[in-house]
């Protein structure tokens, strides 16, 4: 029996959403929730419409009547009636996910409402615990603990609970804490194109922690590609719903829509987007720190040869007021002043200052790598004798040296360099083996293959590393136009080498058009004369004179089954051998297979 709906305001109410309710026009759509591991129908969700080709049709319009008609409670109330009255008639025995905001649901269960819900549901032979109730607005809730209350409520009850739109700007990482609910659906910002940006892809990698934490199971609203469908499968997200997977319908699907089913049947692995900038980011978290002691600039020159005298090895000193550093003294500067006749007579008690440079070098623990990168190439380049300052939030730490800091900066960047390649943006050496990996784990065979350069030194070094650079990105945009980017992967290994890993039938016709390609395209950073010789003259690796054909590309290509190998420095060992084979012959395309063992060369 559906409970009546005591609101004064819907009995008399004469607005036109008044009006709808007390005639009960209202009806459910219902949007299936699939499994993105094996496609099946896993849940629906009941969303609202008014009568077709009127002004309320949509739920943003409704939504924006029960606003203005005051009359949140009541159609929220109904809504949630209308949906379950749908599916009990219908005798749908899966799940049925209902939205409900957390005032209302606080409200409900203050006024016995769920007692009722509870009731009816029994009465259409529901099951309370196929119903998921879908929390929304629930940043609008003051007393965080009292929904809490009227969520073991909702639990006592068989009743699970699901958190909307998570990550819209209004979502509550404590409420998911607090309540930990079964689902948490992720809002569709984070979906939407996660196959071309890194930064939406590493978001929901962070969920997904955060969901093994609390023991809570993700959907990923608003797919609509097949791209974006691809990647959240591989991710490991359990459910998805959205138009690619099947739109609002007045009855339950009984299976997702077609292309989704091909996209979740199809066993190839999803490329994911990467980071393509990582290179010049990052703080100096490991800056090489000296603990050396400081000066006040009230100490006397005197003062200062102690400190050096009892530090022989310290290079400078820093001169801090209380804990804020204000200027350097170069040791060897100081002490050829301080040795010379009767400057310790004259000056030895005057302040040090005299000798202070006042616009010292300061590096603070977090600064970025572009920071320290713009003090190496200033034109300032005292830090290189007088070392720099290190501060933390702005307090002394220690002394560095311009050693350190050419070091720290070099070290970071080619730390970086492994995750993408500041010449292509490439993804570099992690993100490569990280993508074999997952290859393997799948069981998808896979291509291998090695490309890399033949007589690039001699051109590098006859026409400079700037020309050099334009012939790496040729082979990068190359490489990048022969490759399916939802089936197949570019890394840049660094210098003229590159990884490519094809899932894609058509790989051995895209090797050869690289190669073909290059070697035409390639000739125009040839000088004419280069180019009418074939060649140019250089130095070989011992000094000696030769000549030297023009720039050409090798490729090495080792057919991958997952039986084979058992991890990423294998597959790239190999593929490197077959590199080897490939340069040393001069074939261009040189295939292994088995292990390793050769079968073709064209």
């Amino acid at each position: 029996m559906t409970p009546v709906l005591s609101s004064n305001a819907v009995r008399r109410g004469r607005g036109t959403l008044a009006t709808l309710l007390r005639r009960k026009m209202l009806y459910p759509v219902f949007q299936p929730i699939a499994s993105l591991e094996d496609g099946g129908i896993y849940a629906h969700e009941a969303l609202i419409r008014g009568p077709e080709g009127s002004p309320l049709h949509t739920p943003d319009k409704l939504l924006q009547a029960a606003e203005f008609e005051s009359l949140n409670f009541e159609f929220e109330n109904q809504c949630v009636l209308t949906a379950m009255a749908r599916w009990g008639s219908l005798r749908e025995a899966g799940r049925l996910f209902l939205n409900i905001s957390a005032d209302a649901l606080i409200q409900a269960l203050a006024q016995c409402e769920f007692e009722g819900l509870m009731t009816m549901a029994n009465t259409l032979g529901i099951s309370p615990r196929m119903l998921v109730l879908e929390i929304t607005e629930y940043e609008r809730v003051a007393d965080m603990d009292q929904l809490a209350v009227a969520v073991r409520q909702i639990r006592a009850a068989g009743v699970s609970l699901a958190l909307d739109d998570f990550g819209d700007g209004r979502s509550s990482l404590r409420l998911w804490s607090q309540i930990k609910p079964e689902f948490v659906k992720i809002d569709k910002y984070f979906t939407k194109d996660i196959s071309q940006y890194a930064d939406k892809l590493k978001t929901i990698q962070a969920l997904q922690q955060i969901a093994a934490i609390f023991g809570t199971s993700l959907v990923a609203e608003g797919i609509e590609t097949e791209e974006d469908l691809h990647v959240l499968r591989d991710l490991g997200i359990p459910y998805g719903q959205g138009y690619l997977l099947g739109r609002p319908a007045h009855v339950p699907r009984f299976q997702i829509e077609p292309k989704a089913r091909v996209t979740l049947r199809d066993r190839s692995i999803a490329v994911f987007p990467e980071m393509r900038r990582t290179a010049s980011a990052g703080s100096i978290s490991r800056l090489a720190v000296i603990k050396a002691p400081t000066v006040s600039p009230s100490a006397t020159n005197d003062e200062l040869a102690r400190l050096f005298f009892s530090h022989p090895k310290l290079h400078a000193i820093a001169v801090v007021d209380e804990v804020r550093p204000v200027a350097i003294i170069n040791r060897t500067t100081f002490m050829n002043e301080y040795s010379k006749l009767y400057y310790r007579e004259i000056w030895g008690q005057k302040s040090c200052m005299s000798h202070a440079n006042l616009e010292p070098r300061v590096v603070e623990r977090n600064h970025s790598v572009d920071d320290l990168v713009g003090i190496l190439t200033s034109d300032d380049q005292r830090y290189l004798v007088d070392g720099f300052i290190v501060t933390d939030n702005g307090r002394y730490e220690g002394m560095g040296t311009g050693e350190q800091l050419v070091r720290s900066v070099t070290e970071t960047r080619i730390e970086a360099a492994r995750h993408a390649n500041p010449l292509t943006f490439l993804p570099g050496n992690i993100p490569i083996s990280q993508h074999i990996e997952r290859l393997l784990a799948s069981g998808v065979p896979f291509v291998a293959c090695y490309a890399d350069l033949n007589n690039f030194k001699p051109f590098n070094d006859q026409y400079g590393y700037w020309r050099g650079d334009e012939m790496i990105r040729l082979l990068a945009s190359l490489c990048q136009a022969h490759c399916d980017p939802r089936r197949d992967f570019v890394g840049h290994v660094g210098g003229d080498d590159f990884i490519l890993l094809y899932q894609s039938d058509n790989w051995q016709m895209q090797c050869e058009a690289i190669i073909a390609e290059f070697a035409q395209q390639a000739r125009a950073l040839f000088d004419e004369t280069a180019r009418e010789a074939g060649g140019i003259q250089a130095e070989d690796r011992h000094g000696v004179p030769r000549f030297f054909p023009l720039t050409t590309l090798s490729i090495g290509a080792v057919i991958i089954h997952h039986d084979e190998f058992t991890n990423a420095e294998q597959v790239a060992s190999v593929a490197a051998r077959a590199k080897h084979d490939a340069k040393t012959s001069e074939k261009g395309l040189q295939i292994r297979v088995n292990k390793g063992m050769l079968l073709a060369s064209l």
